[in-house]
């Protein structure tokens, strides 16, 4: 189907290493995704609503990081992909840690 594209594929925080986890949260612009994303409603944020200074291509690597690490979940809603943070399955599997990454210094 012309325009369509492909559901974004999800890994569940429970099959995810601690190490991958951390490598995902460790990035700058991960971690301000992330961030914002604790600030927000489910699904209430599209990906082109983040203020980040990486392109498109960037922006969509960075998301998939996110996804790879179990970390957010994405949908499509008509032309716009939404997010929302995998607080819960997140907590469940790694205690405190999205705790401590959200804490600002």
């Amino acid at each position: 189907m012309a325009g369509h594209r492909e559901a974004p594929a999800h890994t569940h925080p429970d099959d995810v290493p601690v190490q991958t986890a951390l490598a995902a949260l460790a990035d700058p612009v991960r971690l301000y995704l992330v961030r914002e994303l604790a600030g927000s409603g489910d699904w209430t944020r599209a990906c082109g609503s983040f203020d980040v200074s990486v392109g498109k291509a960037a922006l969509s690597h960075h998301f998939a990081t996110l996804r790879a690490a179990g970390i957010v979940e994405q949908r499509d809603e008509g032309a716009r992909r939404v997010n929302r943070l995998r607080r819960a399955e997140f907590e469940a599997r790694f205690p405190g840690l999205l705790a401590l990454v959200l804490r600002r210094e």
